[in-house]
């Protein structure tokens, strides 16, 4: 069984629809609301590192789309038997890109590292172009690391 927690969009809800969150911090708590809720209520295994890890996906996610998507536009968090989903929508049609540590001229690159971390850690990323333009990022991470 699935449970969604929505925030983009209040059809097929099991809780009211909530605004969206606006910092990665308010992403964060919701995803380890949710999360905490489904492990507790249905037995999920839920292994702390485990939701660092998802934790960290969520803030990765949520930072680039106010960074470089203009806006976080869309939110959700999906929990079934072992995994978490997060996708975070944005206002950019840019697909993200795994730059070089270094610039061409040998110097550091400020960030760059966000993404990366996302392909890192999460079983399945993928990116779909929105109706309206923007895209929407969905990571599935999982709960458990034996998985």
């Amino acid at each position: 069984m699935r449970e969604t927690q929505r925030t983009d969009s209040p059809a097929g809800l099991r809780e009211p629809c909530r605004s969206l969150p606006y910092r990665p911090a308010d992403a964060r708590r919701t995803v380890q609301r949710v999360v905490a809720e489904r492990c507790r209520t249905r037995a999920v295994p839920c292994d702390d590192d485990a939701l660092d890890d998802v934790l960290l996906v969520t803030s990765e996610l949520t930072t680039n789309a106010i960074l470089h998507g203009g806006g976080i536009t869309g939110f959700d968090v999906d929990v079934d038997s072992g995994t978490v989903s997060v996708s975070v929508s944005d206002g950019s049609d840019e697909i993200p890109v795994v730059e070089a540590p270094v610039d061409e001229r040998g110097r550091n690159r400020l960030g760059g590292r966000g993404w990366p971390i996302v392909c890192l850690l999460a079983r399945d990323v993928s990116v779909a172009g929105l109706p309206r333009g923007g895209k929407r990022i969905t990571a599935v991470v999982p709960l458990d690391w034996e998985r």
